[in-house]
């Protein structure tokens, strides 16, 4: 669905990816851990356009990408969930969710996937007329989950999803990650600083250290590798 190819860049002339070239399977959930600095927020900006490349290149789909503006990824069908959230706290939550439908062609379709998003984050649909900033933090982040849903992706980038949340709200976010790839099978490429919840989910992972892929493999194989345990999994 996704390769990249020796994907290069740089922030004021410093490397934060060093030729970067990895494959995302489509119907896939795929993990990228390391520990912060790594790259790996950088790799989603450069998937979904947010920064540029210096150099290497981005196909989806069978098309080249890595020139292409951010709101013509968005229409190919690439939507990023930031991390930090991002949401807009003056607007309702009902609103924050209709902004990701702005690149849309199918008008018609979008208050049914208004409602399918509903079915799924029942908490919004309780909430739809709140202010965005007046919820939790877990519910902030199935609400910028929920936005990037509306663009109707095929690929959905997550940048750190469980950051701050407690214990019990991430073990929902994960539910609701799992049951996206199950129910709109849809690819995904989860970043995490929790490796033990990434690999649990994903299919496939990357471990990116200083810019550049170290290690890949099925997450079944990385959970057991001696240098995943010791440096991301606490022994």
């Amino acid at each position: 669905m996704l390769e990249t190819d020796r994907l290069v860049v740089t922030y004021h002339e410093v490397a934060a990816l060093r030729g970067v070239s990895l494959r995302i399977e489509e119907g896939s959930i795929t993990a990228l851990i390391g520990a912060n600095g790594a790259g790996k927020s950088t790799f989603l900006r450069a998937l979904s356009g947010l920064v540029p490349a210096k150099s290497g290149e981005i196909h989806f789909l069978g098309r080249r990408i890595d020139r292409m503006p951010a709101h013509d990824r968005v229409k190919l069908g690439i939507a990023h969930a930031p991390e930090g959230r991002r949401i807009f706290p003056r607007l309702s939550v009902r609103e924050n969710i209709l902004t990701g439908s702005h690149t849309r062609q199918d008008r018609k379709n979008v208050y049914r996937d208004l409602a399918r998003i509903y079915d799924q984050f029942p908490m919004l649909k309780q909430r739809e007329y709140q202010l965005g900033g007046s919820l939790s933090g877990g519910e902030q982040q199935m609400l910028a989950i929920a936005r990037a849903l509306m663009s109707s992706p095929k690929l959905l980038l997550l940048d750190e999803p469980s950051l701050g949340l407690s214990p019990l709200v991430v073990k929902e976010i994960a539910r609701a990650i799992a049951e996206l790839r199950s129910n709109r099978q849809m690819s995904i490429v989860l970043v995490e600083q929790n490796a033990r919840l990434a690999l649990k989910l994903a299919d496939k992972g990357y471990v990116l250290e200083t810019g550049q892929v170290v290690l890949e493999g099925p997450s079944s194989i990385l959970r057991n590798n001696d240098h995943i345990r010791k440096a991301y999994l606490g022994g």
